[in-house]
């Protein structure tokens, strides 16, 4: 699985302290009384003072606050570990090192910038409907919308693009409002609402002046970014060739102009640290070489020679499919330790994910580099549609390198 950038989770560690304790409610004959008490390993709440979850999803403890449990150099923690007193009694060799290593998942969570053409030509059918009411429908269906289902996980905004002071076909400039013409929703969490009534209340109207509406985005996160470690994504979705403000409707020999302005648009999103995601809505054949291009400047890549994925939706379902594919992409399954972890010690290590163990190399797999945990296939699934995802890991004694 590759590393993205778009949703971590950061592994919060606890160790024991420098050396190795046993559990008092494994090793004490009476053990104490709330040993064994059902909890959450994630949270503590359900555990009483001077106990802690383990991830056996038991409460446990180390030690007493009035017991001498822990032995010089260290001192019982209120919910009952053992740490070192930092007066260099608790120092020992570096093997006898107890990562008991209790997490949780914290997401980052993604921005989306959904930039959606707003042109007459998305009135055009589409399978049993047209383009707009498709796209509609596969970003605010109230059962299977993308925005709908990831409102929660994604900061989600939205703007519709066209200008509205365009050409009526005759050459006569029609309206007298500045080119672009966005009409849009500020991004926010939990904004399903906002972008329902955007989409809900709009038609389209003419032209597609991609480039800079594309550029106006970008300012836009510039005046307006993202929460920190919330990276920006643009996800443009679109029915054909663009325009510009100053050549609304290109003829042949003045449309490559309009595709490079927009592929070195996509480029300057790039540069600003924001990757843009192409779609294209119907059949991608009478563009050319156009999406593709697109497609690579928005992830970085040479315009011409790259392969980025390119989306092109020619009826509904692949519509709403690719919505779902592109930003629940964006959705990532690394995990990242607060400490190093020995690669060699990975496969002894215990993962759970909502409580389910997981298998080493099936469902999970350490970098070389012992610092970040990558879930994989089914694992990677149930953490992404989980409401309120938990992780719990433990790894053996001497595990741990920093």
């Amino acid at each position: 699985m590759t590393r993205s950038l778009l949703l971590g989770f950061v592994l919060l560690t606890v160790a024991c302290g420098h050396r190795s304790f046993d559990s008092l409610c494994a090793n004490q004959v009476p053990p104490p009384l709330a040993c064994n008490t059902p909890c959450d390993p994630i949270g503590n709440s359900e555990c009483p003072a001077g106990f802690h979850c383990a991830a056996t999803g038991k409460c446990d403890t180390l030690c007493t606050q009035t017991g001498n449990e822990c032995g010089d150099g260290y001192s019982c923690t209120a919910d009952g570990y053992c740490t070192s007193n930092g007066d260099g009694g608790g120092t020992p060799p570096p093997d006898m090192s107890c990562p008991a290593v209790h997490v949780t998942a914290t997401p980052t969570t993604p921005t989306v910038e959904l930039l959606l053409d707003q042109s007459g030509s998305m009135t055009e059918t589409y399978g049993t409907t047209d383009r707009w009411n498709a796209m509609r429908n596969a970003l605010i269906d109230p059962t299977t919308g993308v925005v709908k289902t990831l409102a929660s996980k994604v900061v989600f905004g939205a703007a519709l693009y066209s200008n509205q002071s365009h050409d009526d076909g005759t050459g006569k400039q029609v309206g007298n409002l500045p080119c672009p013409t966005l009409t849009s929703k500020p991004r926010a969490l939990n904004n399903f609402t906002a972008i329902q009534e955007l989409l809900q209340g709009a038609r389209p109207i003419e032209d597609t002046p991609t480039p800079e509406s594309i550029d106006k985005i970008v300012a836009d996160f510039a005046a307006n970014p993202p929460a920190q470690g919330s990276p920006p994504i643009i996800v443009l979705a679109t029915d054909g060739l663009p325009d510009t403000c100053d050549d609304a409707d290109p003829p042949s020999d003045r449309q490559g102009a309009a595709n490079l302005a927009s592929v070195q648009a996509a480029q300057r999103a790039y540069m600003a640290g924001i990757k843009l995601f192409f779609l294209f809505v119907g059949d991608a054949k009478q563009a050319g070489d156009h999406p593709q291009q697109m497609a690579n400047a928005g992830a970085g890549l040479d315009p011409v020679t790259g392969k980025a994925p390119l989306y092109v939706a020619t009826n509904p379902a692949d519509l709403t499919a690719h919505f779902n594919t592109i930003i629940g992409g964006v959705l990532s399954c690394d995990l990242t330790l607060n400490g190093q972890v020995s690669a060699s010690d990975a496969p002894n290590g215990t993962v759970l994910v909502n409580g389910a163990p997981l298998t080493y190399g099936t469902d999970w797999m350490l970098d070389p580099d012992g610092t970040t945990i990558h879930l994989l296939g089914a694992a990677c699934t149930m953490l992404k549609n989980a409401t309120a995802p938990s992780v719990d890991a433990t790894f053996p004694c001497g595990s741990v390198i920093f």
